[in-house]
């Protein structure tokens, strides 16, 4: 955000009090007062004169003061103008990046365990929330077809999909079946549907079996029936996102209070609200956040949401993330994000 969407804020004294009040708090969560400004801001200036300018910022709302404390707190605004305009980036270095790297690429081939152990690096890396979005399901496209005879009315179908994915299917069918008519059912599906996306392909076999039936056509028509149970869609519900860590957020005095916790573990439950929120991420550029009531949400009032889209060959395919209370480490918790969401999408890359 430009420093145009903040035209009211006084000029570069202001600026430099808030990010040391703001990196204060942060720090140590506490309210901080003006005597404590005035020795560490590096400015010249008595603690009346910092009062002066922390009372010009309370005015404007970018601080507050909490109950009766003399000293000041930020309020949403105040970090919003801090993580936009004052803050400084510590990104990680060569060597935690080398190790992320490597700790990704142990799960190349197993998206749904790489969406696991990401979700809980971030959480061990930031000590917050991590929540990773399960990928996007690409097209599923047919390259070949088998069956193998079972005992028992069974056939073990394998279906070779994409480039060199494999999934093995046990079908229970109406008669036991000989290798040689298995062998003709594939090569008929095979020369007829290889190469199609299974989504077709299962709306292409409703036409299939009824015109088999009009033909009478037994070897056709069994081979459709096969098709059907090879290549419907399984009935497992799909988790959206994977979450870790959430009990990381007990370590942070503004989230303690049990109700609060209560209600906030019951958001993270509900897996459409949260959705809500990191689907507004798909179409961000980099790293996005989501600070106190900007969420939408009252229950995360409180917190920061910190998320980045992750790509695979430039196509999004998830949001990856952090929450945290909104008096988080800004500066290495964006990088993080940052950083995670581009090797997440490369190791898909490399294990897809």
């Amino acid at each position: 955000m430009a420093d145009s969407a903040f035209p009211e804020l006084p000029g570069e004294r202001a600026r430099h009090v808030l990010q040391i009040l703001v990196q204060k708090y942060i720090r140590d969560g506490q309210p901080v007062g003006s005597r404590l400004l005035s020795r560490e801001s590096g400015l010249d200036l008595s603690p009346a004169s910092i009062r002066n300018v922390m009372a010009d910022l309370e005015e404007l709302g970018f601080i507050t003061a909490p109950h009766t404390s003399a000293g000041r707190v930020p309020t949403d605004k105040g970090y919003r103008f801090f993580v936009d305009t004052l803050l400084k980036l510590e990104p990680p270095d060569e060597r935690q990046i080398d190790q992320l790297r490597i700790e990704l690429s142990q799960f190349a081939d197993d998206p749904g365990g790489l969406v696991a152990h990401a979700s809980n690096l971030l959480s061990g890396l930031t000590r917050l929330a991590g929540v990773v979005t399960v990928p996007k399901p690409r097209d599923e496209t047919l390259r070949q077809v088998e069956f193998l005879p079972l005992s028992e009315n069974r056939v073990l179908a394998i279906l070779i999909l994409n480039d060199h994915e494999v999934q093995n299917r046990i079908l229970h069918l109406g008669r036991d079946f000989d290798q040689e008519e298995l062998r003709r059912a594939a090569n008929y599906l095979n020369e007829k549907f290889a190469g199609r996306d299974l989504g077709g392909i299962r709306r292409l076999l409703l036409d299939e079996l009824q015109n088999t039936r009009e033909t009478v056509n037994r070897m056709m028509h069994d081979a459709i029936e096969m098709a059907q149970l090879a290549f419907e869609q399984p009935n497992r519900p799909r988790p959206e996102y994977v979450m870790a860590g959430q009990t990381n957020l007990m370590d942070f005095r503004e989230l303690s209070d049990v109700e609060k916790l209560r209600r906030l573990f019951e958001a993270f439950s509900r897996q459409r609200d949260m959705l809500h929120i990191l689907d507004q991420c798909v179409s961000a550029d980099g790293v996005q956040l989501f600070i106190g009531e900007e969420s939408g949400y009252s229950v995360l009032d409180q917190c920061t949401v910190v998320t980045s889209p992750y790509t695979v060959d430039d196509t999004v395919v998830g949001v990856l993330g952090v929450i945290g209370p909104t008096r988080m480490a800004y500066d290495r918790v964006i990088p993080i994000v940052d950083v995670t969401a581009r090797l997440l999408g490369r190791s898909l890359k490399s294990g897809g």
